[in-house]
């Protein structure tokens, strides 16, 4: 009995620390979220007056996808680490289960929105952050479906792998405004241009997702197989 105590205690340890870093990874991403959400809903709700690059007077079909974009990214954003937790996942699957199927749907429709702005519209960065972008908005939406395909035919180990990738993506918006923020801090903001045609931006426009899924495929080919209860 005494043997068995060691790995019990030390189980429970990781799954606390486990929740406090989710719980901490949802404080930083808040007010993030919080922005995105009160932008894209400012834009939805807005008379032809209102002041944003993002927003064009008659343009409704385009208006409603960027700013939908941002009302759902800002949501799937801040709930989607939640859906790593072991622990509520275990104790709570039904939860984890509706909550991962409207998760994926905010990040499909979230894709589509921002597919959506850049065919009709275009961004600000011109031919190369179009690409970069939907790239990712393409992958984002492969990895939602990708994640709910193998839930649904039980092969949780697939599963698993698409929802690193999706978590992945999900926090992409807020990555790339990290690397803005932590660059222009350190270099008040060298090779980047209001118009994102700099050298850095566009770096910036794969590098806020293609490094960081490479990142992910290292690590889930250098640690152990994990039997998912």
């Amino acid at each position: 009995m005494h043997k068995m105590e060691g790995p019990v205690v030390s189980n429970r340890s990781r799954n606390v620390l486990i929740g406090i870093c989710i719980c901490f990874a949802i404080v930083v991403l808040l007010p993030f979220s919080l922005h995105s959400s009160r932008l894209g809903l400012t834009g939805l709700a807005a008379a032809d007056t209102l002041d944003s690059r993002f927003f064009a007077a008659g343009k409704s079909f385009g208006n409603h996808a960027i700013f939908g974009h941002m009302v759902l990214g800002g949501f799937l954003t801040l709930l989607v680490p939640l859906q790593l937790w072991g622990t509520l996942r275990r104790r709570a699957p039904a939860l984890h289960r509706w909550c991962g199927r409207l998760l994926c749907g905010c990040a499909v429709l979230t894709g589509v929105g921002g597919l959506a702005y850049i065919a009709v519209r275009g961004t600000i960065g011109g031919a190369w952050m179009n690409a970069g972008f939907a790239l990712y908005g393409a992958l984002l939406i492969i990895s939602a479906l990708q994640t709910v395909r193998y839930a649904l035919k039980n092969r949780f180990s697939d599963h698993r792998t698409w929802a690193l990738r999706l978590f992945v993506l999900s926090i992409g918006s807020w990555i790339y405004r990290i690397h803005y923020g932590v660059w222009y801090a350190l270099t008040d903001g060298l090779a980047s241009t209001p118009t994102f045609e700099g050298r850095f931006d566009l770096i910036q426009n794969f590098a806020f997702y293609l490094p960081y899924l490479v990142a992910l495929e290292i690590w889930r080919r250098w640690r152990k197989p994990v039997v998912i209860a």
